[in-house]
């Protein structure tokens, strides 16, 4: 899978999502690492959800993963904080919002 591929994948998994009542600031950016390499952000601002192909200097928090690691995030099949405890995530940044990542995946499967 390229990182167009992964990349456009995972922004139509996202998108749409309601995080209108999300009023926090949340900034996140990807490291992809392997066969679908690149970067890209998430970002909640005012309650709206952006996804975008580009690093984000003024970040709260880093993940870097492999795509396949974040597909399994995204679906359910792993839980962050197991996949940080396992070295299949790293995190750098700010641990609370960090957290929030977790929140905000399992919002988009209950939705």
């Amino acid at each position: 899978m390229t990182y167009a591929e992964m990349f456009s994948e995972l922004k139509g998994m996202l998108m749409g999502e309601d995080v209108s009542d999300i009023q926090e600031h949340l900034a996140f950016q990807f490291n992809i690492t392997g066969e679908s390499e690149g970067i890209f952000y998430i970002e909640v601002k005012d309650g709206i959800l952006s996804v975008e192909p580009y690093e984000y200097f003024d970040r709260d928090a880093m993940f870097t993963c492999t795509a396949d690691t974040l597909f399994k995030l995204a679906r359910g099949k792993a839980d962050p904080v197991m996949a940080f405890t396992m070295g299949k995530l790293k995190v750098d940044g700010n641990l609370d919002k960090a957290l929030k990542l977790g929140d905000l995946l399992a919002r988009r499967r209950k939705g």
